[in-house]
């Protein structure tokens, strides 16, 4: 066999993911920057609320893609190593709280980084987007 198949996120998850977001920010009153990236850690949807930081997009983006790469949330990454990672992937890589990898079905479909609150928001807006499409941090 030389291919396989490949689960993904549709543009209606996307939606449902950033609206599900959007609404657990508002409703704790802290904008937030939403980044949602693919199981490769491609960008695939991106939002920054009125009143974001907008320097919280790049950790945003940082969060989603270090979720996304390690299928882990992105606190879990060592502290011992995390200035390294950081320094040797300029920046893509963090161990900051509020990032989470989208698991459904046993299938690693990407990551998700919220930023612009504190950690525990950023992370309680991540798994409301995730629960908007029925998934799951882990897998």
């Amino acid at each position: 066999m030389i291919t396989t198949t490949t689960e993904k996120l549709t543009d209606a998850a996307l939606f449902l993911m950033l609206q599900a977001a959007t609404e657990k920010a508002r409703a704790m009153g802290q904008p937030q920057c939403i980044v949602i990236v693919d199981a490769s850690a491609v960008d695939l949807a991106t939002f920054r609320m009125e009143g974001a930081r907008v320097l919280s997009m790049r950790s945003a983006r940082a969060k989603a893609q270090t979720a996304a790469s390690t299928g882990k949330p992105s606190e879990s990454l060592p502290e011992a190593v995390r200035l390294t990672i950081a320094a040797a992937t300029e920046g893509t890589m963090t161990g900051l709280p509020g990032g989470l990898p989208i698991w459904r079905g046993g299938h690693l479909l990407g990551g998700i980084g919220i930023g612009s609150g504190t950690g525990a928001q950023d992370t309680e807006v991540a798994m409301a987007a995730l629960a908007a499409i029925g998934a799951d941090s882990k897998p």
